[in-house]
C-alpha cells in the first residue's frame, strides 16, 4: 500500500450498497469525502477543545497540531489505521497537578514532551519483542488502577476551580450534558461533550442578559463582579494567523507526574487497534507497536512547540461505526480541516472564552468518566477484587492518587499524587506476586480482554 495515500473509488463514489462497507484503501467521490472528514472533526470538537482548555494550553495551536499529528499517523500506519488524533484527556490530570504545584505552561509541555517519548519508545519496544511485554507489566488490575486514579485526582479542580464560578449553569449544563450522552443516538450522542458546551454557552449568554454580572471566583481569582461570557478577546482576535508557540521546559517533578499517563494511552491505542480490526475485518495486532510508536511521536512533535499532546480517539470510531466508511482519505481530509480552523485566531478566541461554570458542568461528567474507564477495564479483564493480591495494591495506589498523599524523599524533591500512586500499584502488584501463593497467581486475561489474542507458544500471533 506504499505510504497508504492512494485510494481505489468504491463503486460509483456517491453511497455504498447496502451491507457494503468502504475499505481504507477505498474512498467515496471527493466532495463526500470532504464532508465525511468534516463530521470527523466536529466528533472530537467537544473533546480535543476542552482538554487544552482545561490544561492551560492554546485551543488554537492544539487544534493544529492535531491535524499534523493525524497525518504523522497515517503516514507512518501506511493507510491501514484510520484514525484521527487529538488532545487526550488522560493528561488534564497531570496537568493540573503540575500547575499546582507552580508548574507554568512550558513546564507543562516539557513533562507531556517526555510522556511522548515514553510512549515512542513503548511502541518501538512493542514492535521488537511483541505486545506480551506490554500486558504482562501492566495487566488489567494495574492498568484499570491507574486510569482510575487519574480521573478521580481531577475532583478537586472541578469542586473547587469550576463549580463555585457558577454553579447554575455548572448545574444546568451537567443536567444537558447527561441527557445528551443518554438519549441522543448515532452521531449525535458522539458529538454530546460538543452540544453539552454550545448550551452551556447559551445559558451563560441568557442569564447574562436576565441577571448581569455574577459575584463569583473567576479564572482562580477571589469572588468578583464578571461576566458568565466573555467575548472580549473573541473581537479582538484576528480571523487569519498563527497560533502561538512556546518551548518546553523540564523538570524531573514535573516529569515523574506525567509519565504513569502512558499506561493509559497504552491502553487506549490497545483498545482503539482491536476496535479498528473488527470493524474493517483487517487483522491489526502487527500494526500495535506502530501505533504507539506514531502515537508517541506525533505526541513529542506537538509538544515541542508548545502544543497538548495527541492520541486516537474513540469519537471518531463512533463515526465510522454509524457510517461504515473506514477510509483513510476522509481523515487526511479531516486533518487538512484541523490545519485550516487553527489558522483562525477568532475561532480559538471563541473556544478559550468557555464559561468556567460550563466547564464545571462539563468535567463533573468528563473526569468522572475518566476514572470510570479503570473500572471498566477490571470488568473487561474479569479482574477478581477478592483477591488481596489485586485489591490490596490497587486499593492503596487509588487513595493515594486522589488523595494526593505525598512522600518527601529530601528537602527539594517530593513524589505524590498520581506518580506515587501509579508507582505503588505497579511496584505492589508485582512485588506481592512474587511473594504471593501459588493459588493467587493464577494467569489473568491480558490488559482488557479484548485487545489482542495469542496462541498458545506466545508469540504474539493472532489466534483463529
Amino acid at each position: 500500500m506504499g505510504l497508504g495515500v492512494r485510494w481505489t473509488l468504491h463503486g460509483d463514489g456517491r453511497t455504498p450498497a447496502p451491507g457494503a462497507v468502504v475499505r481504507p484503501d477505498e474512498r467515496l467521490s471527493w466532495p463526500r469525502t470532504a464532508g465525511l472528514g468534516a463530521q470527523h472533526v466536529v466528533a472530537m470538537f467537544g473533546a480535543s477543545f476542552v482538554a487544552p482548555v482545561l490544561m492551560g494550553l492554546d485551543p488554537n495551536l492544539a487544534i493544529m497540531m492535531s491535524g499534523l499529528a493525524t497525518i504523522v499517523f497515517l503516514l507512518a500506519t501506511r493507510g491501514r489505521v484510520p484514525s484521527y488524533l487529538g488532545c487526550s484527556l488522560s493528561f488534564v490530570g497531570v496537568a493540573a497537578a503540575i500547575r499546582a504545584s507552580g508548574g507554568d505552561s512550558a513546564v507543562v509541555t516539557g513533562a507531556l514532551l517526555s510522556v511522548g517519548v515514553a510512549l515512542f519508545l513503548a511502541g518501538l519496544a512493542v514492535q521488537r519483542f511483541g505486545a506480551r511485554i506490554i500486558h504482562t507489566a501492566m495487566p488489567p488490575v494495574v492498568t484499570g488502577a491507574v486510569v482510575m486514579l487519574i480521573g478521580f485526582n481531577l475532583a478537586p479542580v472541578t469542586a473547587s476551580t469550576y463549580w463555585p464560578q457558577d454553579q447554575w449553569t455548572a448545574l444546568l449544563t451537567m443536567l444537558f450534558t447527561g441527557l445528551a450522552v443518554v438519549c441522543l443516538r448515532g452521531f449525535w450522542s458522539r458529538i454530546a461533550i460538543f452540544l453539552g458546551l454550545v448550551f452551556g454557552y447559551a445559558v451563560s449568554a441568557l442569564f447574562d442578559l436576565l441577571f448581569g454580572k455574577i459575584h463569583s471566583p473567576a479564572g482562580g481569582t477571589g469572588a468578583v463582579d464578571h461576566w458568565r461570557l466573555d467575548l472580549s478577546g473573541v473581537a479582538e482576535a484576528d480571523w487569519i494567523g498563527l497560533p502561538a508557540v512556546h518551548a518546553p521546559q523540564f523538570e524531573w517533578s514535573a516529569i515523574l507526574v506525567a509519565l504513569p499517563v502512558v499506561i493509559a494511552l497504552i491502553a487506549e491505542n490497545a483498545g482503539h487497534i482491536k476496535a479498528v480490526a473488527e470493524m474493517t475485518g483487517d487483522p491489526l495486532d502487527d500494526t500495535l507497536g506502530t501505533a504507539i510508536a506514531a502515537d508517541g511521536a506525533a505526541s513529542v512533535l506537538s509538544t515541542a512547540v508548545g502544543g497538548p499532546p495527541n492520541t486516537t480517539y474513540s469519537e471518531n470510531i463512533g463515526v465510522m461505526a454509524a457510517t461504515r466508511v473506514y477510509s483513510t482519505a476522509a481523515y487526511w481530509a479531516a486533518a487538512g480541516f484541523a490545519l485550516l480552523f487553527g489558522l483562525c485566531p477568532k475561532f480559538g478566541a471563541v473556544v478559550a472564552a468557555i464559561p468556567g461554570g460550563v466547564l464545571g458542568g462539563i468535567t463533573v461528567i468528563l473526569y468522572g468518566m475518566i476514572g470510570l474507564l479503570g473500572a471498566q477495564i477490571w470488568l473487561n479483564g474479569r479482574v477478581d477484587l477478592r483477591n488481596p493480591l489485586n485489591l490490596v495494591p490497587a486499593a492503596a495506589g487509588i487513595i493515594i492518587g486522589i488523595g494526593g498523599v505525598e512522600l518527601q524523599l529530601t528537602e527539594s524533591f517530593e513524589l505524590g499524587g498520581i506518580a506515587l500512586g501509579t508507582i505503588v500499584v505497579i511496584t505492589g502488584y508485582h512485588t506481592l506476586r512474587y511473594f504471593a501463593p501459588a493459588h493467587m497467581k493464577e494467569q489473568e486475561p491480558l490488559l482488557d480482554a479484548g485487545t489482542s489474542t495469542y496462541d498458545a507458544d506466545g508469540t504474539g500471533r493472532t489466534a483463529d
